[in-house]
């Protein structure tokens, strides 16, 4: 703790250095959460993943933002801004703008280094044009923050003074990519992930990009060929844990504890990735079952849906582009998917009709 006048501000130890790990509870999980990692990565071998990214994608966002708040669902990070009621629009704009974020970082990955600079990139994408716009998008703080509390003084948690900021991340940056290091790569990012939301070093944001973070190492370290695992869900059902956890390492110095609960949450999240890969492989081959029995369209409904794949939300305009027919071909299209099971109208309306895959997007 540094003091700094009616208030006391935590600084980390720097993390750029060696570490021991003797606890056998942290590696009898550590080696469990590697089997599962392995487990869920096969699936990029022999299913076309890219097919399902954008699935992914849209949970984390959900559940990310849900952590801070926002109350868009799954479904809506699909539609267009005009399709959202207008009390929605900035929670779905924030939305957007992770997965925009997401994506951007997915790209940049092979070309920039796991770095500051990287890590400000995404944060600027993150805040462009929502509530945390006059929040420096893209630049670490020159203020003091604090989380939880109405003010400073009733805070949770004071992190370190914003001169301190550029140091420590500069250190977290030599940490993640320091070869010297034998230190497995799940407790790096559990290390990289614990130190990057003690700095908090933005005004707005720090929580959304310190577990977009987590996959964005994953794929970067090799450890996942694509960006299919996160464990924003199971901090969001664990909420209360995940904060103390990380104050326990702040107070009492117990990283073990922490990298527990890190370590669970890639083993239990790893699962729920392949459960429902699996059940992807069950419901096609239903679906296609279901989809013979519609003799002449089957060629065009298998069109439809796997464009569905990647966005589970369509509209009839959008069925004419794929099957390159007319509106009533479309619609009867439309009607034959919404027979079978496929589709289900969402809109309520008899205009601008949406309808959704809601059997593959209830597998998320």
């Amino acid at each position: 703790m540094v003091n700094q006048g009616y208030y006391k501000a935590f600084i980390p130890n720097k993390i750029n250095r060696v570490w021991e790990i003797d606890n056998m509870e942290v590696i009898h999980l550590l080696s469990r959460a590697d089997r599962m990692l392995g487990q869920l990565d096969m699936y990029s071998n022999y299913v076309n993943i890219d097919l399902y990214l954008n699935m992914h994608i849209a949970k984390e966002a959900t559940q990310s933002s849900r952590i801070e708040g926002t109350q868009t669902n799954m479904e809506e990070a699909f539609m267009k801004k005009e399709e959202i009621a207008i009390e929605k629009r900035d929670d779905w704009e924030e939305l957007q703008n992770y997965i925009a974020a997401m994506n951007k970082a997915m790209v940049d990955i092979d070309t920039l280094p796991f770095s500051s600079r990287l890590i400000r990139q995404i944060h600027k994408i993150l805040l462009q044009g929502v509530r945390g716009k006059y929040k420096m998008p893209g630049e670490f703080r020159s203020s003091q923050n604090w989380i939880g509390g109405a003010t400073i003084n009733d805070a949770r948690f004071i992190p370190p003074p914003h001169t301190e900021v550029p140091d420590l991340m500069s250190d977290l940056e030599k940490f993640a990519n320091n070869p010297q290091h034998n230190l497995p790569e799940l407790l790096k990012i559990a290390l990289i992930h614990y130190q990057f939301e003690t700095i908090h070093p933005f005004l707005d944001g720090n929580g959304r990009i310190g577990r977009l973070l987590i996959t964005l190492y994953l794929v970067n370290k090799g450890l996942l060929k694509r960006p299919i695992l996160y464990l924003s869900d199971f901090f969001e059902q664990h909420r209360e844990l995940y904060y103390d956890n990380l104050m326990l390492v702040r107070t009492k110095n117990d990283i073990n504890q922490w990298f527990k609960f890190f370590l669970t949450g890639v083993i239990q999240t790893a699962e729920k990735g392949i459960k429902t890969f699996d059940n992807i492989m069950t419901m096609q081959k239903i679906l296609s079952e279901k989809i013979n029995t519609l003799g002449s369209r089957a060629r065009d409904a298998n069109k439809v849906i796997d464009d569905l794949y990647v966005n589970p939300i369509i509209n009839v305009s959008r069925v004419e582009q794929l099957i390159n027919k007319s509106n009533v071909s479309s619609y009867k299209l439309i009607s034959d998917l919404n027979k079978i099971g496929v589709l289900q109208e969402i809109t309520g309306g008899q205009r601008k009709r949406l309808y959704v895959f809601q059997e593959y997007v209830n597998l998320f």
